[in-house]
């Protein structure tokens, strides 16, 4: 990874809340992987910074060794790397995950 790229990904970890690095957006997603991780997201109200992986061969390969973690989603909370989406979906599941993001802002849903 290069030193830029670590960089990158450092900052936009740091500067903003909810970061997830998916298949697609959040509005748009291309696996369904992806797809539950913004909804679980989603449905907890947190505003979701979504990355497209698959815009940038250099980011897939530098976020796997960023986070170690070999697969996408990959979501990042208040700076901690969470993990991909069966732990969203558990976490969102015991109630740990509302907790966590209690007190970020919310998003106000869209009818």
């Amino acid at each position: 990874m290069t030193p830029e790229m670590k960089e990158r990904l450092t900052n936009e970890v740091k500067d903003n809340d909810v970061v997830l690095y998916m298949k697609g957006t959040a509005m748009i997603p291309m696996c369904g992987f992806s797809a539950r991780a913004a909804q679980v997201l989603q449905a907890v109200g947190v505003k979701i910074h979504d990355v497209n992986i698959l815009d940038s061969d250099e980011l897939r390969l530098a976020l796997k060794e960023f986070s170690d973690w070999p697969t996408f989603p990959q979501c990042y909370i208040k700076g901690q790397f969470i993990g991909g989406s069966d732990i969203l979906m558990d976490m969102y599941q015991d109630g740990e995950l509302q907790k966590m993001v209690a007190e970020l802002p919310k998003v106000t849903p869209v009818k």
